[in-house]
């Protein structure tokens, strides 16, 4: 380059390196999530409303309206002992219809008419990762239920009914994060398989059986007299339910109640969220690609 005597030089610019794959698919999962979380701040309200609704009408009814009454609850035994066995269940329930909730309905919308999901999946980053947005999203609203349930289902009781609760934190603390992936990749899971327009068959026949036989009202011990020729059929058949593990050790980490023992949940329920995960995400690059 030729420099003419008295000319000022060329300026210099700077050329920025393009950015990594990685560094760039965490900016896009940032941006998902915030998305996601945004939202959910435009819609706490409602998300509140959701989350408590049911759990409050079942704490409502059975211990406080049913000793009112006078009516048994627990099979006969004290209203205190199945206060101190419903707590956990309606948390484990209510982080359950959160997570599946929260990514399976939405997925639902965005799959619908609209095709609102075509704008998430031209973020720079793979498919896949969408996908662990949605479970993160929910897993975030997932914890977030349990700590707005629990302090609610602890208090609202009859006079006299009261749950005794012996809190372990290193479960609490490893369990419930848990919980929320396998119940938000349960969730992306269903949300894949089931059209949007048979979106409320999940519910009747997915998201009904796992809640009636998933423990919430009762321990799973107890159903060992449920038996047909001296076999515990319904203690084996509920075994594939995964809420039934959660329940049983939430028991474990809010009561000393009698439950499953700990060895057997957590690998049960890490089983549950390898499966769920690479199912639901095989499901949503499947549908998203066709």
């Amino acid at each position: 380059m030729t420099v003419v005597a008295g000319q000022p030089p060329a300026p210099t610019i700077a050329v920025t390196p393009l950015r990594s794959a990685a560094a760039a698919s965490r900016i896009a999962l940032g941006a998902l999530l915030l998305r996601d979380l945004t939202v959910l701040r435009k819609h706490v309200l409602e998300f509140v409303l959701r989350t408590l609704i049911q759990p409050f009408l079942l704490v409502f009814v059975f211990l406080y309206v049913f000793p009112q009454i006078g009516q048994s609850v627990g099979g006969g035994r004290g209203s205190s002992t199945f206060a101190t066995v419903l707590v956990p269940g309606v948390v484990g329930i209510s982080v359950m219809f959160q997570g599946v909730q929260s990514v399976a309905l939405q997925l639902s919308q965005e799959f619908g008419f609209t095709r609102e999901i075509e704008d998430r999946v031209q973020a720079p980053c793979p498919v896949w990762l969408v996908a662990v947005a949605k479970i993160v999203a929910g897993l975030i609203q997932g914890l977030l239920a349990a700590l707005i349930v629990f302090p609610i289902a602890s208090v609202v009781h009859a006079a006299g009914v009261h749950a005794v609760f012996n809190i372990r934190w290193w479960v609490v603390l490893t369990l419930l994060p848990l919980t929320c992936v396998v119940f938000s990749a349960g969730g992306l899971l269903l949300g894949c398989v089931f059209e949007p327009r048979n979106i409320g068959l999940m519910f009747g026949f997915i998201v009904l059986p796992i809640t009636f036989l998933g423990g919430t009202y009762y321990q799973w011990t107890r159903l060992a007299p449920v038996k047909v020729g001296g076999f515990s059929w319904l203690q084996i058949l509920v075994c594939i339910n995964p809420l039934v593990y959660v329940n049983e050790g939430l028991r474990g980490a809010f009561t000393n109640s009698a439950h499953m023992h700990f060895y057997i949940v957590y690998p049960v329920l890490i089983g549950f969220a390898v499966l769920f995960l690479a199912a639901g995400v095989r499901a949503f690059r499947r549908r998203v690609l066709s």
